[in-house]
């Protein structure tokens, strides 16, 4: 038996009912690596009436999110990059089809195809652990931030959540946070320092669609 989970909002106007049905947004996670993010979102959301991670997708088959997408009874896709660059339109149909309204991009290391942004406007986020537009584009990800940040000496760094379109790291930015960078910085203790606003912040943004 499926469930649906709808949130009622009654309003009593001259002995009239009237009952708005606010659906749940559907998510996807679309993630390369150990997934702590998405572990993270589905705690969080875990018992939000408004919002269910219905999927999780990956492009290889050895990433850590796997496993954690499991434990939390996830559907799990892995998708290549040829794959998902070469059958973008079933891949899209697919996702209309498991009817996802939102996908978060955490730590998704291929490029978003046009398509995708077209036939999800507004509705693709990706996390960047930078303050954009600084340490954006292509290569710009994970430690490699971190250590382009420390070498140029920077005195704060932080995390950027944003719109994805069609260039690396150039939508409209929905949320940033930041912290300070220590005289004795390194790119693992910064890496710490943005994992930490990542778990704060991500949830936020995210609940600004609900």
């Amino acid at each position: 038996m499926t469930i649906f989970y709808l949130q009622l909002i009654i309003v009593n106007i001259k002995s009239q009912i009237f009952v708005n049905f606010v659906p749940m947004i559907n998510a996807a996670i679309f993630a390369s690596g150990e997934g702590t993010n998405a572990e993270n979102l589905f705690t969080y959301f875990a018992n939000d009436p408004r919002i269910k991670i219905k999927l999780v997708v990956t492009n290889r088959d050895d990433a850590g999110i796997i496993a954690r997408a499991e434990k939390h009874k996830k559907n799990v896709q892995i998708i290549s990059k040829a794959a998902l660059e070469n059958y973008t339109d079933k891949f899209i149909e697919f996702l209309k089809v498991e009817k996802i309204d939102l996908i978060i991009l955490a730590g998704f290391l291929i490029k978003i195809p046009e398509a995708f942004i077209k036939a999800f406007p507004n509705k693709i986020v990706n996390l960047h652990p930078a303050l954009l537009p600084n340490y954006g584009g292509k290569g710009m990800y994970g430690i490699n931030v971190h250590k382009a940040v420390i070498a140029n000496k920077d005195k704060e760094s932080g995390i950027t959540v944003h719109f994805a379109n069609e260039e690396y790291d150039k939508g409209e930015i929905i949320l940033q946070a930041k912290c300070t960078i220590d005289a004795n910085e390194t790119p693992e203790s910064l890496a710490k320092k943005i994992q930490a606003l990542e778990f704060e912040h991500l949830p936020k943004a995210i609940e600004k669609f609900l």
